[in-house]
């Protein structure tokens, strides 16, 4: 069972980081504002569904195997206390990107089809960008989780 739920997760994991790299992307490299609005307008919904899903799946395998593999206990007790330490780590960040993913989620989806105002602009970008590193710096602490193990 843990081969099927590690699958799922890893699989969860390459979505939601691969089309978080992917818009990321775009929005540095497509300077037409224009054609940006155009592109964001029309994957952007489509996106922001897809990866709830798959930002769900990742929380909900991770939180499996958190308490079917014992790590519940292991962070409780600080034993081993570099696995303990990675792990909490870990967990804090994936509390971080589900915060800055709700304020993301939150204004493009109030804001969609409309012009944004200098506060949604920063927040907008500002939970964008602290995704992008959030998922790089989650990607290395999850390399460090898997060698515990």
């Amino acid at each position: 069972m843990i081969d099927i739920v590690l699958y799922i997760h890893i699989l969860a994991a390459t979505v939601w980081i691969g089309g978080s790299i992917f818009l990321f992307t775009l929005g540095i490299f497509l300077r037409d504002k224009k054609a940006q609005k155009e592109v964001y307008y029309h994957i952007g919904p489509l996106y922001g569904y897809m990866e709830s899903v798959w930002l769900t799946v990742l929380i909900v395998t991770g939180l499996w195997m958190f308490f079917n593999l014992g790590i519940d206990n292991i962070v409780k007790n600080g034993f081993p206390e570099e696995f303990a330490s990675v792990m909490t780590i870990k967990l804090w960040l994936v509390a971080l990107i589900t915060l800055f993913t709700i304020i993301h989620m939150y204004i493009a989806f109030k804001t969609h089809n409309k012009e944004r105002g200098t506060i949604e602009k920063m927040l907008s970008r500002g939970s964008s960008m602290a995704i992008f590193i959030l998922n790089l710096i989650i990607i290395w602490f999850a390399m460090k989780v898997r060698g515990f193990l």
